[in-house]
């Protein structure tokens, strides 16, 4: 008689990384000790390239860029884009992607800051920018998942769409906050020992993240999907409703990440955003998350947000090109999507 499938199973354990099912042995210790370290040395990498540009930063303009209020700066940018980036990850991990990131935090920004939001306070701006974000990251979520339109497809009108009427809500303008609770968290009275409210939020927003996809049935259904998803579906994992609830948590970091925007700037603008989607993923894709879904991680993708702003920082403060910049950060993207197809097909 067939036996029925265990619960754990049916819950969407993560797969057996030799695609084992039932009746088949577990992968052996090696294969185990193989992946941990390809992990660790993809971690360690990034922390030696970083290091490597603290130390060009350090050499090249040591007064200006080991200044507390300079690194204070670099974490505070990375901030908005780091949080974007977190739910990127959890997108790309289950093999789908988000080309709309950028357009809806300008979206969520200029709605959350015209003059009938703005009456409502504190409360009513950060409301708002959720509820724009989140509400964004339906639409998607429900092209994509019940709609069968292509990912690719789907929030690339999403981009168009969010950015023609972010800039039909401000006409072009630039919309100025008013609200003195929304504006102090920007100022130095707010630093929380020494560190901006800003990165306290992207900490806890990355934190969150890690526990979720590394240590809940959610981040095993993620995996799961992006590795196969027919596996995933006839494991028992509704594999359209998980895409629905990704593109969701999509919206969501992108409504959080426009608020710190908001926050940062004091403003909001059409034009917020511009190119996020391509900064995220490549910050997640040099952090060792697959393009082609499957395995992510979110430490992996804070380093790679790291990296690239403190490439930007470092050329900002040698006043050097900005078409030089574009091209390192594509050097970097090349290189690590290399190191990627060598550890990955590496037993």
């Amino acid at each position: 008689m067939t036996q029925p499938a265990t619960p754990a199973r049916q819950e969407g354990a993560q797969p057996l990384p030799d695609g084992g099912g039932p009746g088949k042995s577990a992968p052996d210790e090696g294969a185990w000790h193989g992946r941990l370290f390809r992990a660790d040395v993809r971690t360690l990498s990034l922390i030696g390239v970083l290091v490597a540009l603290a130390l060009i930063g350090g050499l090249t303009q040591p007064d200006a860029f080991l200044a507390a209020s300079n690194l204070q700066l670099v974490l505070t940018q990375a901030s908005v884009i780091g949080v974007v980036t977190v739910g990127m990850t959890f997108v790309i991990t289950s093999g789908g992607i988000d080309l709309s990131v950028g357009a809806i935090v300008a979206l969520a920004s200029v709605w959350a800051t015209t003059v009938a939001t703005q009456e409502y306070g504190f409360a009513g701006v950060l409301f708002t920018a959720v509820a724009v974000g989140v509400g964004c990251g339906l639409v998607n979520g429900l092209l994509i998942a019940y709609g069968g339109m292509v990912p690719f497809i789907a929030t690339l009108a999403m981009l168009a769409s969010a950015r023609g009427l972010a800039l039909q809500i401000t006409e072009g303008k630039t919309q100025m906050v008013t609200i003195p609770s929304v504006l102090d968290l920007g100022g130095r009275d707010a630093y929380l020992f020494g560190i901006p409210p800003l990165v306290l939020v992207f900490a806890a927003v990355t934190v969150i993240g890690w526990l979720v996809l590394n240590r809940t049935t959610f981040g095993r259904r993620t995996v799961a999907v992006g590795g196969n998803a027919e596996a995933a579906r006839l494991a028992g994992i509704d594999v359209r409703r998980q895409r629905l609830y990704l593109y969701l948590l999509s919206g969501l970091c992108c409504g959080i990440a426009a608020f710190l925007l908001i926050v940062l700037s004091g403003s909001g603008q059409n034009t917020n955003g511009n190119l996020y989607e391509l900064d995220a993923i490549a910050a997640a894709i040099i952090g060792g998350t697959l393009l082609s879904g499957g395995r992510g991680t979110i430490t992996g993708s804070v380093l790679g947000v790291l990296i690239f702003t403190t490439i930007t920082n470092i050329f900002a403060l040698n006043n050097l090109e900005s078409a030089t910049q574009q091209i390192a950060k594509g050097a970097i993207i090349v290189a690590a999507v290399l190191v990627q197809r060598r550890t990955s097909h590496t037993p």
